[in-house]
């Protein structure tokens, strides 16, 4: 009997493992699939606001000011 008991718990064991890299599998499929979803999405709103995702989601004007500052555009950035 004990070596049945271990010939189940390994069968058990090797069908949850391959179950679980099922799922994964697909999980990670799907996303995948969101992701491209999401840049073809942001790309298209994109082109037709002339905004990039930074000024979109409302972070435009740090960017902007980083960016004057960086170039030493702006007086009161040393």
């Amino acid at each position: 009997m004990d070596n049945q008991q271990a010939s189940e718990k390994w069968f058990q064991d090797s069908a949850s493992h391959a179950i679980h890299a099922e799922q994964l599998e697909r999980v990670e499929r799907f996303n995948g699939r969101a992701a491209m979803l999401g840049f073809v999405i942001g790309v298209l709103t994109e082109a037709i606001t002339g905004q990039g995702i930074i000024h979109q989601i409302g972070l435009g004007p740090l960017v902007d000011g980083y960016a004057a500052c960086s170039t030493k555009f702006l007086p009161f950035c040393f």
